[in-house]
């Protein structure tokens, strides 16, 4: 089992205002202290940009790095993405991590809305998909795509779009599915080719049908605590995880739980709750057999 950790379980994000930023140590620490030996990378500024000073860092923590995540402009045929992306690659390349985690980004700050695309929009879109994943792919990279609540791809349809019309692999992230409309379960199992790297959330679906709702807003909703620790929600974690890896899944399970911090924590913080989905993920994972090759 490869299991990873993710700087936004801590409250790290890259949207402004988001909430108190706990710092790149405390963060690391906390990870190595609760058993991790991974981490995505976090928002760009989170940590050195400097390769020799990220590697550094990453090794005297003990933890390597398995991807970042990169909100990207998609949908502009007036804008080239490309580009974009070169600094999360030149990142990845320097401390030895192959996994570019994309979101199809509005363009405005935030998860809060999502404009409509037409179908021209959505043509540049899918073809600016299968542009970033042949760049990512010359650097030694592999670029999924994240479906991702308040973005250009969130529900059910958008994925459906996506898998039909690019070649685009996805990131199974758990909790954003959830919220968007689609069973995380029953994707797995319909499309397990084309799911190459796993976010484990989970949720709490009374809050998650709020949002659907209109009745509060994605960023409210994480502030009322929609995410809980892994096993306290209403996602079948151990049932994913399962049908996953008995279709081949070899790639790394990172644990999210976003939060939102309003000041430095007064007591354990945001890694009391890591600790548990870290126990849950020991439990769920016991004994389970290694992947069916493909």
């Amino acid at each position: 089992m490869k299991i990873a950790g993710a700087p936004i379980s801590w409250g790290v994000c890259e949207v402004p205002g988001w909430g108190y930023q706990l710092s790149p140590q405390r963060v690391l620490a906390e990870m190595r202290d609760v058993g991790l030996a991974a981490t995505e990378l976090g928002p760009e500024g989170f940590l050195p940009s400097d390769p020799d000073e990220l590697t550094a860092l990453l090794d005297s923590f003990g933890l390597s790095c398995v991807g970042t995540f990169a909100p990207v402009v998609l949908h502009n045929a007036g804008h080239d993405p490309v580009p974009d992306i070169a600094g999360p690659l030149d990142a990845l390349a320097a401390c030895g991590a192959n996994v570019l985690v994309l979101a199809a980004a509005t363009g405005t700050d935030g998860y809060d809305s999502r404009p409509t695309l037409d179908d021209a929009q959505w043509a540049t879109l899918l073809g600016n998909l299968d542009r970033l994943g042949a760049a990512a792919k010359e650097k030694g990279v592999l670029a999924v795509l994240h479906p991702h609540v308040g973005t250009m791809v969130e529900t059910r349809s958008d994925v459906d779009r996506v898998l039909a019309g690019s070649q685009i692999k996805l990131c199974l992230d758990t909790g954003h599915l959830l919220i968007g409309g689609t069973d995380p379960l029953q994707l797995a199992r319909e499309v397990p080719d084309r799911i190459a790297h796993a976010h484990l959330k989970d949720v709490d679906a009374a809050v998650a049908a709020r949002v659907q709702a209109g009745e509060l807003t994605y960023t409210d909703a994480v502030r009322d605590g929609m995410y809980t620790p892994l096993g306290a929600g209403d996602v079948d974690i151990a049932g994913i995880v399962t049908a996953l890896r008995s279709n081949g899944f070899e790639g790394w399970f990172v644990m999210e739980q976003d939060t939102i911090l309003n000041g430095e924590p007064t007591g354990e913080g945001p890694v009391c709750d890591v600790r548990i989905s870290v126990e849950y993920m020991n439990r769920a994972c016991a004994g389970l057999p290694a992947p069916t090759p493909v």
